[in-house]
């Protein structure tokens, strides 16, 4: 059992200056490391949910417990005044108890309007489950150096395999059975349109989101065409954009983005699609790159949050139609780009190409054989597994 999540400590040391704001799928495990900390961090901590209506009582009534060390707001963010009312709480309070907020929506955007907040608080994102989390691997990564990668083991592979199968979500993961994954699909997309984008955005068509949502799945790794999915659902192009924007606002997919430089003439400014639960995704290869996807993003949202480095994940893609999975920067400047294959085979051309137009230091093809890792090119051919235990 994983009692302990990546956050915990970040988390732990902002909360002595400012509010923490904890975004993140639903069933991501929010709410369990928010008492982890309350019960290991502080003499006594407060437990308030938006969506109990007695909490909602006490909360609208300041009730507070007079011994707690920390209050968390859980879901507040579907109070239409919750960020006047945070603000509230903190500047008259903020020497007597710390604030945790969390939510499964994007609460660094949501009800956007003023400035209320600006400089009251830090916003992480919880990520699913990634190899090095499970196999209790400390992170050692230093931005534009070279990344460190632990020896695998008959544990790396196994829980790379496991991560594949069940995604990285902790109720599908720590039970490893299909019934339970099923199970949990159909029940985490129907409370997340029907309760909780419901409860907040004002969807008319409610049966047509949920065809979207069982659409998207197949489109991951491909460009995002919204005139395709217009056409699919038979309903107006600003109208799938505004359902495209609900469903990552309340974390379902994340979208990335081609990189955009001088030296690159591109042809096509369509983003690639990824889903949060890569479990969720049929077609075996597609699996394998939104997995990927999500442990670097995981990396690269972490490098942005706690330690305020400008880290972001791009693709890359020309008008020659040459293509690369995955570009990471950091203050705009290329630091690592990454291939994924399901085989070993010959080394990308495209790779080859980026890597040297752009000056790349760090190139790798990723596959998913295991065991594998040799340089070739300048270029490092390594599993898939070994690569993402030496992530975060």
């Amino acid at each position: 059992m994983i009692k302990d999540r990546y956050l915990h400590s970040a988390i732990r040391e902002d909360l002595k200056e400012k509010m923490v704001f904890l975004g993140g799928p639903r069933q991501i495990g929010k709410t369990t490391l928010a008492q982890f900390l309350g019960k290991h961090d502080y003499a006594s901590y407060e437990y308030l949910n938006w969506d109990n209506r007695e909490d909602r009582k006490r909360i609208l009534e300041n009730m507070f417990r007079a011994d707690a060390g920390l209050i968390i707001f859980d879901e507040i963010h579907k109070y239409k005044k919750w960020k006047n009312y945070i603000k509230g709480e903190f500047d008259i309070h903020k020497d007597i108890f710390h604030i945790l907020v969390t939510g499964s929506a994007r609460l660094d955007l949501y009800r956007r309007g003023g400035d209320s907040l600006m400089g009251r608080y830090h916003y992480y994102r919880l990520h699913p489950f990634s190899s090095a989390e499970v196999l209790g691997i400390q992170p050692k990564i230093t931005v534009s150096k070279e990344l460190i990668f632990p020896t695998s083991s008959r544990s790396t592979t196994r829980v790379f395999a496991d991560l594949l199968e069940f995604g990285g979500f902790p109720e599908p993961f720590l039970k490893k059975n299909q019934q339970t994954l099923r199970r949990f699909h159909n029940e985490r997309v129907d409370r997340l349109i029907r309760e909780d984008i419901r409860d907040i955005e004002h969807v008319r068509d409610i049966s047509a989101l949920q065809v979207l949502v069982e659409i998207l799945p197949s489109k991951v790794g491909s460009l995002l065409s919204l005139n395709t999915l217009r056409g699919d659902l038979e309903v107006a192009h600003k109208t799938v954009k505004a359902w495209m924007d609900i469903l990552e606002r309340f974390y379902y997919h994340f979208r990335i983005y081609p990189y955009a430089f001088t030296t690159i003439k591109s042809l096509r400014k369509e983003p690639k699609m990824y889903l949060w639960d890569w479990s969720q995704v049929a077609d075996e290869g597609a699996r394998l790159e939104n997995m990927i996807a999500c442990h670097i993003l995981k990396m690269v949202h972490l490098l942005y949050d706690a330690y305020g480095h400008k880290a972001e994940l791009y693709f890359l893609r020309d008008i020659e139609g040459r293509e690369v999975d995955f570009l990471v920067t950091v203050d705009r400047k290329p630091w690592l780009i990454i291939e994924t294959k399901s085989s070993q085979k010959d080394i990308s051309k495209a790779l080859v190409y980026f890597a040297s137009k752009l000056a790349i230091p760090f190139v790798y093809q990723l596959v998913k054989d295991s065991g594998i890792d040799y340089w070739k090119k300048n270029i490092r051919i390594m599993s898939a597994d070994k690569f993402l235990s030496g992530l975060v």
